[in-house]
This record gives structure tokens, C-alpha cells and sequence, in this order.
């Protein structure tokens, strides 16, 4: 293939991986429907306001993202400034808690721009491991895969963290073909920037270990570089990130938070039934049954090209491994395999193309890549469709249409779709209780506050509410987001479910939004629950309905 005939395809599906993922980017807003975004905005706007390097969160650790996000802020409130929409720190603030969509959405074309890099940088991975059609092909699976573009709209780690992986892999590759100590330092540079974004990116140096044992079969020096890439990575991270030796107390304090052995629709299955789930649910709902057997013949088939295999497939199986031991299962802990999968995938796509006669093999094997990669897209696209109309924002239309104002809503999402509404808002908040929206929004919430105030719960909801600061939650219209969620799991969840119980004993159910019927959508589901009016005073007393016990 001449190479401007590759350079214009692989521009054309770069703009392809741009299209997919800037499409409804905007899903939401202005509420923010995933529950970790408002974690990363609030967290780096309190350091930016409060002029300190420390994020005071360590959790992902996500450091390296914190950084990043403070210059998108910096960026956006000073064009702002510009422009005349505000002026002053205290009226940007200000305007971001009015409408999020300011930052979000900045926010977000940073994601995306880190998933079409990675997508790019598949193409290399690809350069280095096969030929032109086989690269190409890999890059366009990875630029339709639904895991990835969903997290591509994301304020998160995991597309840094994937891009970061990427770079590390690619010099890991390069390692296997001379012993320069560029190399692994370099993959050691990649990988130490990826733990500072995500803690697991460390499984990353199994590549350049891999290459360096592989190296020294020819060349016995490459076994004085095989501690580089490490050390490296450690220096690195530390040098990105030395909070996390200034502040080790509030390291563990995360880690521990994170480390949760159940966790609300998202529970593991032990070894051998998470790594089922994973081939189940990510990686067969993105490539489809037969990507999956074209990755299976790619793995296979990559035997032919000894130093890529020793390099992507032990980087795979580490990460599979690693996330098959834990105890909760997450589609977007997948993310980091989806392009050794995609590049696998094309290979096994070349491999099945090889059985036609030599005459159609190019015709055949590029008709089954745009038939793979159009269901890929198709399946992107609705679930972007859905995601678009997120039941969250029905319930909202709803309230806004059915509720006479002056009424009290509890909400237990970032509903900021809901402020227009002229009546009180709450939102649960653990330890205080339920809190008046707007007035924690003028004071400016910090997300230390938040998290000091959540005691540690997985999420923040209504069944985390402390049961002696139930009265205020007391509401005329409930929106309940995670209720339905709860009650498939009423083994694991009685406490929050009899919290539920106890609160909304006096609601009847008026109107019920759910999205879709797959694992994915579980937590999608809304329930608006409203007061009856109260009935008029009667001789006779009855008796209230018994309360539900709360387990201690």
C-alpha cells in the first residue's frame, strides 16, 4: 500500500474515532449523570482555589489528570474573562455551579482527544507488529469500540491512563530490536506518567521487562537494562506526584477506600467467573462474537512476529489476570487490553482472509473488516443514543411538568438540570443528612467536605443517609436513582434498603423511567415518588405503618 494511501486512511478513520466520540458529548447536561465526574471537577477546582499542589485525594491517584484538568480551568475561565461572561475567580466559580456544561464540556474534549491519540497510537503498535492493512484495520476497530468511546466522553483516568500504556508498549516493542537504554527508559517515563493517572498502569512493565528478557537471548547486555524501565517508572511517578510520600496518610486512607469487597451492581464472581464476565460483557458486547474469535486466531497467529508476542500477549494476560482477582468486576477496567485486542482482531482477520484464494483475499478480508467495524459503530452509536436520553433527565421533564412550585424535591443525583424548578431542593449527603441544594451551592462546596462527610460509602444516596438525620430528607417528590438497583441485591443491601424502606413509607410511585434491559444500564433506572396530600382530621386515630427494622 503506498504510503499516502495509508496516511489518508488513517486520517480518515482518526476522524472517524472524533466523530463517534464527539457525538452527545453533551449527554446530561447540565445535570452530570456519572457519579465520578463531579470528583474531578470539584477536586481540582479546590486547588486551584485554595492555590495548592496537593489534590487531597489519592484514590486512582489521578494526580497527573488533576494537572491537566486545572489547565483546561485556567484556560476556559480566563477566555471567559476575556469575553466578558464573567470577572473574577468568585463569579466563574459562581457560574460553574449554575451550569457545569462550562467546564464539563472542555473537560470531556480532553477525554476524547486522549482516546483518538490512543487510537493513533494503536495504528504504531500496529506499524511495528504487521503490515499496512492489518494496522489500519486495528486502528479502525479500536476507534468504533463502544467500551472505548464511552469512556472517551468521560472525565476519568482510564483514557490517559490507556493512551500512557499505549506509549509504554510502543517503546517496550522497540526495545526487542536493539539494547539502547533510550528504550526502556523511555517505557519506564510512559509508565511511571500512567501510575500517576491509574494505580494498575503498573502491569504496564511487563512489557519492557518482557522485551529486555527476550533482547538478551542475542545480546547479554540487555539484561543490566532489564531495572531501568522500574526504577524509572518509580522516579517518575514520584516526581509527578511526591504527595504521595508528603501525604501518605491520606494515600492509605483512599487506597482503603477504594479496596471495597462489594460494591452496588458491580460485586465480583471469584477468578474464573470475572474473567468470564469480562469476555462476556466488555469485550463480546464491543467486538461481537466473531471479534472475539478473530481476537483468539490474532493471538494464535501473532506467533509469527516472536517480539511483538512476547510483548502485548503478557501485558494482556498480567491485566487480565489482575483484574479477574479482584473482588468487584468494572467495564472500564477493560479498557487498557482493547487495543492489544484490536490489534489482535486484525490479525486474526488477516489469518481467516488467507483461506481465500490469493486473487480476493484483500477483497474478502477488507469486506469482513467493514462488516466487524460497521456493527461495532452501529452498536457505538445506539448506546450513545441511549445514554443521550438518560432516564435521570426524564424524571427531571417530569417533575418540571407535574409539580406545582413550591414543593420540597429530593434528588439523589447531580440534578442540575432541576435548579430552574421554583421549590426547595435536597440531595443526601451521609453524615449531615440532606442538604439544601442551593445553599450549598453558594457556599461553594469543597469535595474534602463531601468526602469527609460521606463516611466512606461507595456512593452517595439516600441508603447512606445517617437513620438519626432522616427528618431531613423529608420531601413531597423523591427522584430515586439507585433505589431499583438496591433491591435486585436485598441480601448485600438490607441497610440501605431499610433506610429506603423507612423514609418513603408514606410515597406512592407515580412514574418509572428506565433506559434499557442490558447489565449496563441496571443502575439507569428512576422512580419518582410523591406525598399524598394529607387527610382531614378524623375522630378516630389509626395507627402509622410499622417502620422497617435497620440492622445494626
Amino acid at each position: 500500500m503506498a504510503r499516502k494511501s495509508e496516511t489518508l486512511l488513517l486520517v480518515a478513520i482518526l476522524l472517524l474515532a472524533a466523530a463517534l466520540r464527539l457525538w452527545h458529548l453533551d449527554f446530561g447536561l447540565p445535570a452530570l449523570n456519572d457519579p465520578d465526574e463531579p470528583v474531578f471537577i470539584m477536586t481540582t477546582l479546590d486547588m486551584l482555589r485554595e492555590a495548592r499542589l496537593n489534590p487531597g485525594w489519592f484514590g486512582h491517584p489521578a494526580t497527573l489528570l488533576f494537572y491537566l484538568l486545572a489547565l483546561v480551568i485556567v484556560a476556559v475561565a480566563g477566555l471567559g474573562e476575556l469575553l466578558g461572561r464573567w470577572s473574577g475567580s468568585d463569579a466563574f466559580v459562581a457560574a460553574v455551579f449554575a451550569d457545569p456544561g462550562i467546564l464539563v464540556l472542555p473537560m470531556r474534549g480532553l477525554s476524547v482527544a486522549f482516546g483518538v491519540v490512543s487510537v493513533w497510537l494503536t495504528w504504531r503498535l500496529g506499524r511495528r507488529v504487521a503490515g499496512p492493512r492489518t494496522r489500519l484495520a486495528a486502528a479502525l476497530l479500536l476507534a468504533c469500540n463502544t467500551v472505548h468511546v464511552e469512556l472517551s466522553q468521560l472525565i476519568r483516568t482510564d483514557m490517559l491512563t490507556t493512551l500512557l500504556m499505549c506509549w509504554s508498549m510502543l517503546h517496550a516493542l522497540s526495545a526487542t530490536e536493539d539494547s539502547r537504554r533510550r528504550h526502556p527508559v523511555w517505557a519506564g517515563v510512559a509508565a511511571g506518567l500512567a501510575c500517576a493517572a491509574k494505580w494498575p498502569a503498573v502491569l504496564v512493565l511487563v512489557a519492557p521487562l518482557a522485551a529486555g528478557l527476550w533482547r538478551a537471548r542475542c545480546d547479554t547486555r540487555a539484561l543490566r537494562l532489564l531495572p531501568v524501565a522500574p526504577v524509572v517508572a518509580l522516579g517518575t511517578l514520584l516526581l509527578v506526584s511526591p504527595y504521595l510520600l508528603l501525604d501518605y496518610p491520606t494515600v492509605l486512607r483512599d487506597l482503603t477506600a477504594e479496596a471495597r469487597p462489594v460494591h452496588l451492581g458491580a460485586t465480583g464472581y471469584g477468578f474464573l467467573g470475572n474473567l468470564g464476565w469480562y469476555i462476556r460483557h466488555p469485550l463480546a458486547h464491543s467486538f461481537g462474537w466473531p471479534g472475539l474469535a478473530l481476537i483468539a486466531a490474532g493471538a494464535f497467529g501473532i506467533r509469527r512476529r516472536p517480539a511483538a508476542a512476547i510483548v502485548l500477549l503478557p501485558t494482556a494476560a498480567a491485566i487480565l489476570i489482575a483484574l479477574a482477582v479482584q473482588a468487584l468486576v468494572w467495564e472500564r477496567w477493560i479498557v487498557p487490553v482493547l487495543p492489544i485486542a484490536a490489534i489482535l482482531a486484525a490479525i486474526g482477520l488477516t489469518r481467516v482472509a488467507d483461506f481465500f484464494p490469493s486473487a480476493w483475499r484483500t477483497w474478502c478480508g477488507g469486506i469482513l473488516l467493514l462488516a466487524l467495524a460497521t456493527w461495532m459503530a452501529s452498536v457505538t452509536i445506539e448506546r450513545l443514543a441511549r445514554h443521550a436520553e438518560d432516564p435521570r433527565q426524564a424524571a427531571t421533564a417530569w417533575v418540571r411538568a407535574h409539580v406545582p412550585p413550591g414543593r420540597t424535591v429530593l434528588v439523589e443525583h447531580a440534578a442540575f438540570d432541576l435548579l430552574p424548578y421554583r421549590g426547595r431542593l435536597l440531595f443526601p449527603l451521609g453524615s449531615a443528612g440532606c442538604v439544601d441544594v442551593r445553599t450549598a451551592l453558594n457556599k461553594r462546596p469543597s469535595y474534602r467536605r463531601v468526602n469527609g462527610l460521606r463516611q466512606g460509602s461507595a456512593i452517595v444516596d439516600l441508603g447512606h443517609v445517617d437513620v438519626a438525620l432522616l427528618a431531613t430528607c423529608d420531601a413531597d417528590v423523591v427522584i430515586l436513582s439507585n433505589y431499583a438497583r438496591y433491591a435486585q441485591e436485598p441480601g448485600r443491601f438490607a441497610r440501605p434498603l431499610a433506610v429506603y424502606h423507612r423514609l418513603l413509607r408514606h410515597h406512592r410511585c407515580v412514574a418509572t423511567f428506565a433506559s434499557g434491559p442490558r447489565q449496563s444500564d441496571r443502575g439507569a433506572q428512576v422512580c419518582i415518588r410523591s406525598v399524598p396530600p394529607p387527610r382531614p382530621a378524623v375522630a378516630r386515630v389509626t395507627p402509622a405503618d410499622p417502620t422497617p427494622a435497620i440492622p445494626r
